[in-house]
């Protein structure tokens, strides 16, 4: 008897996706799709808000011939948390194509008496059911103020009234950012992501809490800091696969991969799998993305903000993706050739893009794994380089910034049937080069939606007959896709 395998379905490539929102939902400001779930027949997505100007305000040393976007109002100034620092949840009905804003961070009091906007936006947000909840709810994870009083997690049982039950551990220390909200093993996992001083994706301490009841508040910490190890200084990711909890960390030495069974009494034991980024050193500074797909936990790396590290000299250089097996073993998937590996895939760091700053966020949909990027390559638009003897600048040279914007500028989506043969879905944002990452990918009975990170709005730079001036972008502001 003969027993016939069907073909994959198809896949997804560009012309089956149609963009669903524009522009932030109609407001520039709304940079970042930071995060999104399916509950109860709806799609929601938390923004994170006027990106690039907070960068501005932060990081004062980061030098441009002009800034990326016009920032017309100083940071925590009345008209600057009114109109652009308020952070928003939106919900999205397939069948009527409907958009909702759903909630908008509230105006709170610090404690020097002034008034600013609670939430800069939501990084994580997922769907959990703990101890107390008769049912499925979403749990949402805030990026608080330097001003304020660290991050809150938010609970909302019907997807429109949002209130805030829990502030995970750490008091002391400065944190104002979670990046995660992982549901294992019938609990939630959570850790510290940023700290005040501009320092978004660096807590200064990598911990994880967990908990079975988000709803009253009952975290622990279950490692010791840094795992003993204070160069680690931050999680950036944790994913359950198989009999394990994973974490990856970021550290100026490279990444580190950990796991544990998280049984027992907390803090539990923890095996490192992976050291000093996989034998790449710095250049694989965090665990961007993780995610587990037939049979192996794939990991994508990358270089904080954006690719290169302007606070600690990191960079620029592109990401990889690896994969790690359940007995600890890993591959080179996408990535450079070292110690005896090849890239599975026959694909350098970066699908073979140097401008690829982040493998920044994978998702599964019909049996294929996507694969979403980061490409930094728009930012030279607004600062034209000393050239240096380095691989970008020969690139450059030859083919000229506008050029090479014009044509490749936009983050790239990459998917794979079986983990080593990749094909390409977008190389150019969507044809948006301010699509410069992929920030959310989410599989849904109605396809799987896309949101992408695009903070160049609602004015951006422009050199026009030997001057720079801020002009309205009509390609600015976060956009979501559909793919069916």
């Amino acid at each position: 008897m003969r027993i016939h395998n069907p073909e994959p379905n198809p896949g997804l490539g560009m012309a089956n996706f149609r963009k669903i929102s524009l522009n932030g939902f109609g407001d520039g400001y709304n940079a970042y799709a930071y995060s999104m779930v399916w509950f109860k027949n709806h799609l929601y997505v938390g923004t994170g808000r006027a990106n690039l100007a907070l960068l501005r305000h932060a990081m004062p040393s980061v030098k441009m011939e002009t800034w990326p976007v016009d920032c017309p109002y100083p940071v925590f100034s009345p008209e600057f948390e009114q109109t652009c620092a308020r952070g928003e949840i939106w919900r999205y009905e397939p069948i009527s194509e409907v958009w909702e804003r759903v909630y908008q961070s509230p105006i709170v009091r610090g404690r020097d008496g002034s008034e600013f906007a609670r939430d800069l936006g939501y990084r994580s947000m997922v769907v959990f059911q703990g101890k107390s909840d008769l049912e499925p709810v979403i749990y949402v994870a805030t990026w608080s103020r330097s001003k304020g009083w660290g991050p809150l997690i938010l609970r909302s049982e019907d997807g429109k009234h949002f209130e805030p039950v829990s502030r995970p551990g750490l008091s002391g220390y400065p944190i104002t950012a979670i990046r995660l909200l992982v549901p294992y093993k019938g609990k939630l996992y959570t850790a510290p992501t940023g700290a005040s001083g501009g320092k978004v994706n660096d807590a200064g301490v990598a911990i994880i809490y967990e908990t079975d009841d988000p709803a009253k508040g009952e975290w622990r910490a279950i490692n010791e800091p840094g795992f003993g190890d204070p160069s680690n200084v931050t999680i950036y990711e944790l994913a359950g696969f198989g009999d394990y909890l994973y974490s990856g960390s970021g550290t100026l030495e490279g990444f580190q991969v950990w796991r544990t069974r998280a049984e027992g009494k907390p803090p539990y034991h923890w095996t490192r799998l992976i050291r000093g980024g996989a034998g790449r050193g710095s250049i694989n500074q965090g665990v961007i993305s993780m995610l587990p797909f037939k049979g192996a936990l794939y990991i994508g790396g990358g270089i904080q903000n954006g690719g290169y590290d302007n606070r600690y000299k990191v960079g620029p250089a592109a990401s990889e993706i690896l994969r790690i097996h359940p007995d600890g073993s890993w591959e080179i998937v996408v990535g450079n050739a070292r110690d005896g590996k090849q890239p599975l895939s026959g694909l350098n760091a970066g699908f073979n893009n140097y401008f690829c700053g982040y493998l920044w966020r994978m998702g599964i949909h019909q049996g294929w794994l996507y694969a979403g990027t980061l490409d930094w390559s728009v930012i030279l638009s607004f600062n034209r380089p000393e050239i240096k003897k380095t691989r970008g600048s020969r690139i450059l040279s030859a083919v000229g910034v506008n050029n090479l914007v014009d044509s490749r500028g936009g983050a790239e989506i990459w998917r794979t049937f079986d983990g080593e043969n990749w094909l390409p879905v977008t190389r150019t944002g969507f044809d948006n080069r301010y699509n410069f990452g992929i920030r959310n990918i989410v599989s849904t009975p109605h396809g799987v939606f896309i949101g992408t990170a695009n903070p160049f709005g609602p004015r951006v730079g422009q050199w026009h007959e030997g001057e720079w001036s801020y002009v309205d972008n009509p390609q600015g502001g976060l956009e979501i896709w559909q793919g069916t």
